[in-house]
């Protein structure tokens, strides 16, 4: 479940002020936790962020204008996989899910296609091979193993 793909914490949605600073739609909690991002084919240098309108207001080493920041409005910001924090036994970041095989009493029923919170806890989705798709909740109806998941076949549609 690991590697070392980039995972997108965040995406740049426009400018804020003349200064170059971005507004920032987030994916994580604590984007402050990573000094530097990749998006665009560059690296950017995390030098202060803030909460702002629909996310956070952040500003980066490179951007030095409002019009550079405009011109990276849609730009996803990532780090490779190994940046995030060490998990705790049980549990698990929702990337890691995205793309495994789902079995049923050992036969393959489809991939994890997303994974949702809701507010009540996490709900999987999964995409069968015909291409419907259907939700189990992650708590009472998967056993996640490395490179699969368990589904429970009560929850099975």
């Amino acid at each position: 479940m690991s590697g070392d793909r980039p995972i997108v914490l965040a995406a740049i949605i426009g400018a804020h002020g003349l200064q170059g600073e971005v507004r920032l739609k987030l994916f994580t909690e604590d984007l402050g936790a990573y000094r530097t991002l990749d998006g665009a084919g560059r690296s950017f240098t995390l030098k202060t962020i803030r909460p702002g309108p629909n996310g956070a207001v952040a500003r980066f080493a490179e951007i030095g204008d409002r019009n550079a920041a405009e011109a990276l409005r849609g730009t996803e910001l990532s780090v490779p996989r190994s940046a995030l924090p060490p998990l705790a036994p049980g549990e698990y970041y929702h990337v890691d899910l995205i793309g495994l095989p789902c079995l049923v009493d050992g036969a393959p029923i489809g991939v994890a296609a997303m994974v949702e919170d809701f507010g009540a806890g996490d709900v999987l989705e999964i995409e069968k091979p015909d291409g419907k798709r259907f939700m189990v909740p992650v708590a009472k109806a998967v056993t996640i193993e490395p490179d699969r998941l368990l589904i429970d076949p009560e929850f099975v549609e």
